[in-house]
């Protein structure tokens, strides 16, 4: 993972400089479009350049979210605080951030490994871009079929009018993300379901209790809340819930 992080950032930073470099020896007022050749000689301006990069930029929340764990692990959180009863605690921000850290601790061998295959060599010239794209899509294939099920995949595939011949390994991703988006959906909200129960069943004890004692106009929910928080702390919910989110995709 952290080979991953610094290989962007190392790329973004050789791309400032080499922008500044750039600038510094073109004369005043001169602003050629044609900076670099393409494969076969194609050359490519700058207009098209900036425009292929801010393309590419905006399919990267897609990719975070479609084909990777963030979906299962953003949708089990917010199961959580509903469940605890807690309307904005932990806030917004802290569940999508831990949810993008725990993403990239479970990415990070996919990751290390689209690092080492697919950009190191393109950076070295080893490759094309069009062969490091497709040695990127091995790892995160990988990682997606592992997650999917079998009738899910089959699901997409009946729709998409695949060959029978065609299996999840071979298919292609227009079929395999939505597979995997779905079964992670199914995974989230089996996860929910669990965590759900125990805190089910303080509310029904403190709603049985308060009707007991004729207090109707007391909430159960503010007097079952501080039991609940209670309950999670003590168990050391945080550390098991997170463990058992992480290992959820060793399988």
């Amino acid at each position: 993972m952290h080979k991953a992080v610094r290989g962007i950032a190392a790329g973004a930073a050789g791309l400032l400089l080499a922008g500044a470099a750039w600038a510094q020896q073109q004369p005043a007022g001169a602003l050629p479009l044609v900076i670099g050749s393409g494969p076969g000689g194609t050359s490519y301006s700058v207009p098209i350049q900036t425009l292929l990069f801010f393309t590419a930029l905006s399919f990267l929340p897609a990719v975070l979210l479609m084909m990777t764990g963030f979906t299962r692990i953003v949708i089990v959180l917010s199961l959580l605080r509903q469940a605890i009863g807690t309307q904005s605690a932990p806030p917004n921000q802290v569940i999508i951030g831990l949810s993008l850290f725990l993403t990239l601790f479970v990415m990070g061998p996919t990751l290390d490994k689209v690092y080492q295959e697919a950009y190191v060599p393109y950076t070295t010239n080893a490759i094309t871009f069009e062969q490091a794209i497709q040695r990127a899509e091995a790892p995160m294939r990988g990682f997606m079929l592992k997650q999917t099920r079998q009738s899910d995949f089959a699901l997409f595939a009946r729709l998409a009018k695949l060959d029978e011949g065609v299996t999840a390994e071979t298919a292609p991703l227009r079929v395999l993300v939505p597979a995997f988006v779905t079964s992670e959906l199914k995974s989230a909200f089996q996860i929910g379901f669990m965590i759900f129960i125990p805190f089910l069943i303080i509310d029904m004890v403190v709603s049985s209790v308060l009707m007991s004692l004729g207090m109707m106009m007391l909430s159960p929910v503010l007097v079952a809340l501080p039991f609940k928080l209670m309950l999670f702390v003590l168990a050391d919910g945080w550390n098991l819930l997170i463990g058992s989110l992480a290992a959820s995709f060793a399988t």
